[in-house]
């Protein structure tokens, strides 16, 4: 089956990141097609490379990044959320004339046309999160 997943909350705030995390994981583990993994709302704070949580915590931010490397997940963080919260990419961090970027290895910055398209290519939408 192919599905797309959906994430509003972030990583620390909700179950719903890590709920996300473990459908795609077990998801792609039986077999199953991810189409994308979208982030939107809070949800977008899973793609920031500065997450820093204490050692004896889990890091989604890097277990995302992991599973998208073993199975060529396409992790896609809404941009107009992503720039309300401080999450640029190389090409945002420039046109906005900031010093830096903080995007996550294995997230990309999009618009909402991916959501839509996710949607009408997948079987099922998933979503985690209000």
């Amino acid at each position: 089956m192919k599905l797309a997943v959906l994430v509003n909350e972030g990583p620390y705030t909700h179950q719903a990141s890590d709920s996300a995390y473990q459908f795609t994981k077990a998801a792609l583990e039986k077999g199953h097609e991810i189409f994308r993994v979208f982030f939107y709302h809070d949800g977008v704070n899973n793609g920031t490379r500065f997450t820093v949580p204490p050692q004896d915590d889990r890091n989604l931010q890097v277990l995302w990044s992991e599973l998208a490397a073993k199975y060529n997940l396409d992790l896609t963080v809404c941009i107009a959320a992503a720039q309300r919260r401080g999450i640029l990419d190389e090409g945002e961090m420039k046109r906005h004339g900031k010093d830096g970027n903080n995007i996550a290895p294995g997230f990309r910055i999009s618009g909402l046309g991916q959501l839509i398209e996710a949607g009408i290519k997948s079987e099922r939408l998933v979503t985690f999160g209000d």
